[in-house]
């Protein structure tokens, strides 16, 4: 995963855009594409069961509490800008913030 468009850290806070596809056969993360991280849920974009979805999945991806990801942006939208505050796990196509 190339560029590091998609995400930026805001202190220790990591500030994330996502491209989210529902309704898929899966949940997984596809990759970077065009400054977004592509995500994949089985979840339809129903009543907000998207968002829930994709935040349980976040939350688990980064070691830290659903309740603590807050959705920035694009609530009805497939681009969403999300903040993972002090995430404790990190895949390895994220860097750690530079102290």
């Amino acid at each position: 995963m190339p560029d590091n468009d998609f995400y930026h850290w805001d202190g220790d806070n990591l500030i994330l855009n996502v491209r989210l596809q529902p309704k898929s056969s899966n949940d997984k993360i596809v990759g970077v594409e065009n400054n977004y991280l592509k995500v994949r849920i089985t979840s339809p974009p129903v009543d907000g069961k998207a968002n829930k979805h994709l935040i349980k999945m976040l939350a688990k991806q980064f070691s830290v509490a659903p309740s603590s990801i807050q959705l920035l942006s694009g609530e009805t939208a497939r681009e969403k800008r999300l903040c993972i505050p002090g995430p404790t796990r990190l895949p390895d196509f994220i860097l750690p913030p530079q102290k």
